[in-house]
């Protein structure tokens, strides 16, 4: 399973940006933080964009900023602003296509479970803000 790092990534930058949310951040900017290219910070940030959660602007005052404060931004929030799950599973490629009766099988004994650890998962990050992650970026 393919594991997604655009979480691990929001997190990092949107931590920064909690520290200082008056403060608008390039793209350059918080792909030094996180150690990625320019593009994928673009990407991941048009996401949360979408989800209310960031704002962008452009020109010489531009850049991303928090669209709301920190401390009523819960990780949970950002998790389902780019929609991320605990597990996927295959959307039918062509190495293992979803009529083969064992993905089928597989899918059938875990889905339940997965269900509820990911309910459990955000109830335990919905406690989190983007101000808890600030504060602990400060210490």
């Amino acid at each position: 399973m393919k594991r997604s790092s655009k979480l691990s990534i929001a997190l990092h930058v949107l931590g920064h940006m909690a520290v200082k949310p008056d403060e608008p951040f390039t793209s350059e900017q918080m792909a030094s933080f996180a150690a990625t290219n320019p593009v994928v910070i673009r990407r991941t940030l048009g996401q949360l964009r979408e989800a209310g959660l960031v704002t962008s602007g452009r020109g010489k005052s531009g850049g991303w900023k928090l669209a709301r404060a920190p401390e009523s931004i819960s990780i949970a929030d950002v998790y389902r602003g780019l929609d991320e799950r605990l597990y996927v599973g295959n959307k039918g490629g062509d190495e293992n296509p979803a009529h083969c009766a064992i993905e089928i099988g597989l899918a059938g004994a875990i889905q339940g479970g997965l269900e509820r650890a990911e309910v459990a998962f955000q109830s335990a990050i919905e406690g989190t803000s983007l101000a808890d992650l600030a504060a602990a970026l400060q210490r």
